[in-house]
């Protein structure tokens, strides 16, 4: 694998990326790959790397840069809970920012040799499952395949709710669900799926039976290995799909 990181000048500042990728010269669709609220970690950058392994060009911004780019330990969700400090960057982080972001990476793509110029994939956990769905319906001329897994506030009352973007998506989504997650319960998930399902938008909603708020993380407490390979097989046939 080819892998680096790169800082992109945004209009608030630079922002750390990290970008993985096949050692083939052929160019790679591109995956834009939106961080959970643990920040940027090893374990990230891991699974950042399985995508990249089957062809594609992963792009994995530090959402955070504007705070310095701070990650939390997810060992200590179990005894401590979530970290008030990281709580508060993740409702701090506006869609608006992110989507400015975005488009930053966007430009900066323009000009990498490695990248193919067709459609390309927006993949969100946790908090970046609203960030992803956002840019769906913000960037839908290039999206094209949309992945939340267990995304949490993406059905709010705030006037920039990632739901309320569902009518402009022109991808194929995937929402992938911990059966047992507050940030995304039952109604809020009716929700979704009644809007995707009004615009004819192609989508698969799934609640993996068993699990809880996180469980695709390796490296987390609440990790299900069963339901997180199953999520895998998902991605990977939707990136097929969709980018080839």
């Amino acid at each position: 694998m080819h892998e680096r990181t790169v800082e992109i000048a945004t209009a608030d500042g630079r922002m750390p990326t990290f970008i993985t990728r096949p050692e083939s010269d052929e160019r790679c669709p591109v995956v834009l790959f939106y961080m959970d609220a643990l920040g940027i970690r090893e374990e990230l950058k891991d699974m950042a790397r399985r995508l990249g392994t089957v062809g594609y060009y992963v792009v994995l911004p530090n959402l955070f840069y504007r705070d310095g780019g701070p990650s939390f330990d997810p060992a200590l969700l179990p005894t401590q809970g979530p970290d008030p400090e990281m709580m508060r960057l993740n409702l701090a982080l506006s869609h608006a920012q992110v989507l400015a972001d975005t488009r930053a990476l966007l430009d900066f793509l323009e000009h990498e040799p490695a990248v193919s110029r067709g459609a390309m994939a927006a993949i969100g956990y946790c908090m970046g499952g609203r960030h992803a769905l956002a840019a769906a319906g913000v960037f839908p001329h290039r999206i094209k395949a949309m992945a939340s897994l267990h995304g949490g506030y993406q059905v709010t009352e705030w006037p920039d709710s990632a739901h309320r973007l569902i009518p402009r998506i022109k991808a194929e989504c995937y929402f992938g669900f911990a059966a047992d997650d507050p940030l995304t319960p039952p109604e809020h998930q009716r929700v979704i799926a009644e809007a995707l399902t009004q615009h004819g938008i192609p989508h698969q909603i799934e609640v993996h039976p068993g699990t809880l708020h996180g469980f695709t993380f390796p490296e987390r407490y609440c990790h299900h290995k069963a339901a997180a390979e199953r999520v895998w097989e998902r991605l990977f046939a939707l990136l097929r799909r969709r980018l080839g």
